[in-house]
């Protein structure tokens, strides 16, 4: 079922702190171009369709294992790497891109980009976009900023480095096991976007936290869904 809404399947609940208007068909600039229009932060899509979305954040956990479950579930989870982070693990995600995971921004060094000047934050953004790029063949259209937190500078980096939509959300699996919520109800609801992340070592591994999500969202009736094909 092929999402529904503006900007191929848009996004109704965002968040847009800091966002300026976006600008008419006829005057938006080019991707990529300085002045591009701000991008949507969102944490969860507008759908009809019983879908959540899994993310996971950084790459520091690369385990053979997930990319065998990403394969054998035909998940397409979206990830969003550190260069620092992924060090030289990149044939990992290679891997995972092979077997339909998606790759995207989540900057050079996981700096915190709330309040530094624009040459910084364009400079962790737009340089992760050229190391994916190298990598990878592709310049990613979503951008995570490190830790969640981010300011209007940032909003105009990532629109100027190409970024369409800022990706944020609404829970996130911890290296516990547990999910939490940013608000709303505390339950799993279509168009949740999920984080994962992968940076606590002593943690249930990235692999059981990923089974276990897959079966709350079975008990939810929902599926997981490709974020791309909905922003």
């Amino acid at each position: 079922m092929r999402p529904r809404g503006p900007l191929a399947g848009a996004v109704a609940a965002v968040l847009l702190t800091g966002c300026a208007q976006a600008a008419g068909p006829s005057d938006r600039p080019l991707p990529g171009a300085p002045g591009a229009a701000r991008p949507p932060v969102v944490q969860h899509v507008a759908t009809d369709d019983r879908v959540v979305f899994l993310t996971y954040d950084d790459g520091a956990e690369q385990d053979p294992r997930f990319v065998g479950l990403v394969r054998e579930r035909r998940l397409p989870v979206a990830m969003f790497l550190t260069d620092s982070v992924v060090g030289p693990g990149y044939g990992h995600f290679a891997r995972l891109q092979s077997v339909g995971a998606s790759i995207q921004n989540h900057t050079l060094d996981h700096r915190a980009l709330r309040g530094l000047p624009y040459a910084g934050q364009r400079a962790e953004i737009c340089g992760q976009q050229d190391k994916l790029r190298a990598r990878f063949g592709i310049r990613p259209r979503l951008f995570r900023p490190p830790h969640g937190t981010y300011d209007a500078t940032t909003l105009r980096a990532a629109a100027d480095c190409g970024i369409s939509a800022m990706v944020l959300w609404r829970a996130a699996m911890g290296g516990d096991g547990r999910l939490a919520y940013t608000g709303g109800p505390h339950h799993l609801r279509p168009g949740d976007i999920v984080s994962l992340p992968s940076d606590d070592p002593t943690g249930v591994p990235l692999v059981e936290r990923t089974r276990r999500l897959l079966g709350e969202i079975r008990e939810r009736g929902l599926r997981v869904g490709r974020l791309e094909d909905y922003l």
